[in-house]
């Protein structure tokens, strides 16, 4: 039976990394944010305020389109970044920080509710946790120069709208990863481990936790 499992988490906490390294072990199809110039990015960093709500429902309108392909998808997939991402957080920020006026974020959030709606969810939805010294570190390392500037406080305050969004999504299972203590790219047992947890909670068993205990012993391997 086919499954669509999709990966939630902050900027650089590793979910394309985790989308192609899942796949590869399960012999499933990764898909990943949909590759599209948004025609409104420059005139969205040149003056967000007047902007912001013209790139935001850009995105979610191939956010929308991918998650809806997914669904049709034959085989199982995973998904790199949800649909449910681009308006619980990202543009909710830009609403919270005062770039999209109450009136628009309003008539946003009403389209989209709708919208998702008539999407069937996911089987699984990965969260992956983690700080924002771990963040920024990861940034660091992956090296691309528009992210370097990204301020901490932008990245906690994306951190804390993830852990509001998170403990109220009702909408399928939720498997956490405390990807502070995991790094499945240095360790091939961290992997093995996150498969292992995958696979209990899409074979329903109800509360699928990592121990500290067998982090540690998963590094060994």
């Amino acid at each position: 039976m086919k499954k669509f499992v999709a990966i939630a988490g902050n900027i650089g906490v590793g979910k394309s990394t985790l989308v192609e390294l899942l796949c590869a072990k399960l012999g499933w199809t990764p898909f990943f944010e949909p590759v599209a110039e948004n025609p409104y990015l420059a005139d969205f960093y040149r003056d967000m305020q007047s902007w912001a709500f013209h790139s935001q429902i850009f995105f979610l309108t191939h956010r929308l389109r991918a998650h809806h392909q997914l669904a049709q998808f034959p085989s199982s997939a995973i998904q790199d970044r949800s649909v449910y991402e681009d308006a619980e957080i990202f543009a909710h920020n830009l609403f919270l920080q005062g770039h999209i006026q109450p009136r628009d974020y309003q008539t946003y959030r009403e389209l989209y509710l709708t919208l998702v709606e008539f999407l069937p969810p996911p089987d699984l939805v990965i969260y992956l946790r983690a700080s924002v010294p771990t963040l920024i570190a990861r940034i660091g390392r992956r090296g691309r120069d528009y992210e370097r500037t990204i301020p901490a406080d932008y990245l906690s305050s994306l951190n804390n709208l993830y852990e509001s969004w998170i403990i109220n999504f009702t909408l399928c299972p939720v498997l956490t990863v405390p990807s502070d203590d995991l790094d499945y790219v240095a360790h091939p047992g961290h992997l093995e481990l996150i498969g292992h947890k995958v696979e209990e909670k899409l074979t329903g068993k109800e509360e699928v936790v990592f121990e500290p205990e067998e982090v540690a012993r998963a590094a060994l391997d």
